[in-house]
Formats: C-alpha cells, structure tokens, sequence
C-alpha cells in the first residue's frame, strides 16, 4: 500500500493568513530568509516582533490531506482540502498520464467540513470520479449546496457512493473496478458544521476512516507473505483527522494498525483560549488534544504514530519547542506535507 501524506496542517494551513501568533510570524519569516529576496520584498520586517517565540525551526504546511493506492497507479483521495490543485501539481504521481487523464480514481469524505469538501470543486473538469461519504453528507453537498451541481454537469462525471458503517467495502472507480484497497467507516459524532441547516441527521458527522489492502492488485516491493499460507500480509492505516475522544470502541478499531494518523490539531485544551483570550475549548470544538492522546494511546500496539490536521496555533510545530519533543519521545511523529510511506 501507498500512502501520501499532501497536507498535514488544520483548516487554514499554516501559517493561517489572518493569524499573528507566534508559531505564523515565525513561519514567515523563515519563509522570507530562506526564500529569493524578490519574493518577499514587499513583506514587512516589524508585524507582531513582540510575539516571536526566541527558537523557531518548522515547516510551513498546507491542509491536511492524504492520498491512498494500492499499487501507485490508482489513487483515492480521503478528503478534498481547499489546497488540492496546488498538492496534486506538488505530487508528480498525481499528474495526468495523458492529455486527458487523472490516476485519481475516487475521493473518500470524513465530513462535511469546508476544509474538508471545498476542494471537490477544483475537480470539476469532466473527470469521472467516484466520491464517497455518509448518506447524511450526500444530502448536505448534493441537495443543499447547488454550487456542488458543478460535478455532476455530463453523465458519469461524478458517481456519488454512500459510506456506510459495519462492514468494510471495496474502493471502486467510476465506472466500478476494483481498486486493490477497502475502507471502513467509524461514525464518531453528530457535530456538523455550522453552515448545515437541516435538522434531525443521523449522528455521522464526522468519521474515522480504516483502510486495508484488499486484493492481488496490491504489488508493493514491501508486502511479505506469512510462513504458513504464503498469502501477503495486509496493511492497515487509520485515518482519523478529527476526533473529540477516543472511546473503548475506538481503540479497538485502532490496535493493531500499521499506521496510525491521528488528530493533532490543538496541544492542550484551552490553547486557543490561552493564545486569544477567548474561544472554544478543544473539546469544544471536537478535537482531542494531543497531550491527551498521548497518555490515552500509550499502551496501544500500533506501529507509526503519526499526528495530522495541526493547527497553526499548535507548540508541537516548533520543533525545538518541548511539546515536539515529548511527541517524539512518546514515539509519536508530526506529519509533514509530500511525506510517501510504502507499507
């Protein structure tokens, strides 16, 4: 199994375009010393001095989103972040191998968040694809939202699958041949956002997204077969970039994993508070904080244990900070965007 990581920072990337926190102003600046001097010319040297941390050294990210095969020849896209034409030109296994053409076969949608869907419109050039979420989330795009009509101009131009929790389903192109890679669906709230107006939807709101290599379609250099059956070995990842608490029925799902991605996107609970003077706790907002993670998942077996969907605010992006450094000591990484794991 293939796996790429495109972007790994929460909504707004990182720096955010509006934030002067210390982690952004810090971020710009090593953009600006490390960049051609025309390129940044007009940036101004004196915005927030006064909120620079002493120690800097990080990356700029832009938002999370990953990309999946089985083989390196046919992808599928677990969400679609406002970021995704700039990713696919970053990514040459993305690229169209002919003059009309994607190797992306199908997206799979963990909800209905902007950062999460705006980017299906930027895949509206007659391209058939196959995109898959909650029947909940299929209602919102489809019969709220007529800008999303955009995919669905010809016959066969987008087929839009429902995501059903239970059982795990095979990932399937357009025009439905099978990908070498299944999915299960883990429905994890009812917390939709807050441009959804409708009332009364089933609690799939957002969801973790399990997936396995599923055929002898899967052709990795890497796969090993077991001593007793000679049968390749499965891989498994655990895609979970939004998750308020990890519950036993959770843990279950995640023991076990090749790869863990998880929810990264605030440190503590009242980062935002503490940074802004008011706001949302994490919780609040429905995310685990990281150093909850931490202890929650100490003694789970999983094999890479990788945070994701980082926001801007977030210590653990310095990586000098001592935040980072208790993650790593845990065992933890801190995604990076164009990271490519081979399973």
């Amino acid at each position: 199994m293939h796996l790429r990581i495109l972007g790994s920072a929460a909504g707004g990337r990182f720096p955010q375009w509006n934030c002067g926190c210390g982690n952004c102003v810090a971020v710009r600046e090593s953009i600006r010393k490390n960049a051609p001097d025309a390129l940044h010319k007009n940036l101004r040297k004196d915005v927030h001095r006064n909120s620079r941390p002493k120690e800097f050294t990080g990356k700029p990210r832009t938002q999370a989103q990953l990309a999946l095969s089985s083989d390196g020849s046919i992808w599928f896209l677990a969400g679609a972040s406002p970021d995704l034409a700039f990713q696919i030109e970053a990514t040459p296994a993305l690229h169209p191998r002919a003059l009309r053409d994607s190797p992306i076969a199908g997206v799979l949608l963990a909800s209905a968040d902007l950062d999460h869907v705006a980017g299906l419109l930027l895949l509206r050039e007659l391209q058939p694809l196959r995109v898959y979420a909650a029947p909940s989330v299929l209602r919102i795009l489809r019969e709220e939202n007529s800008m999303f009509g955009m995919l669905n101009r010809t016959d066969h131009q987008v087929t839009w699958s429902p995501m059903n929790a239970g059982a795990p389903f095979s990932l399937q192109d357009a025009t439905g041949n099978d990908s070498g890679l299944c999915c299960e669906a883990v429905f994890l709230s009812k917390r939709y956002p807050k441009y959804v107006k409708t009332k009364g939807l089933a609690p799939e709101a957002t969801a973790a997204m399990i997936f396995e290599s599923s055929s002898s379609r899967s052709v990795s250099k890497k796969r090993v077969a077991t001593p007793r059956t000679g049968r390749p070995v499965r891989k498994r990842v655990v895609y979970i970039p939004a998750v308020e608490k990890l519950d036993d029925k959770l843990l279950t799902k995640i023991e076990g994993a090749d790869v863990l991605l998880l929810d990264g996107t605030f440190w503590s609970d009242d980062e935002l508070i503490r940074i802004q003077g008011s706001g949302e706790t994490a919780h609040q907002m429905g995310h685990i904080p990281v150093e909850e993670s931490l202890r929650l998942l100490n003694n789970v077996n999983v094999g890479r244990r990788i945070f994701v969907h980082i926001n801007n605010t977030n210590p653990i992006l310095n990586e000098e900070s001592p935040e980072h450094r208790a993650v790593r000591a845990a065992g933890w990484e801190v995604a990076e965007d164009n990271w490519h794991l081979e399973l």
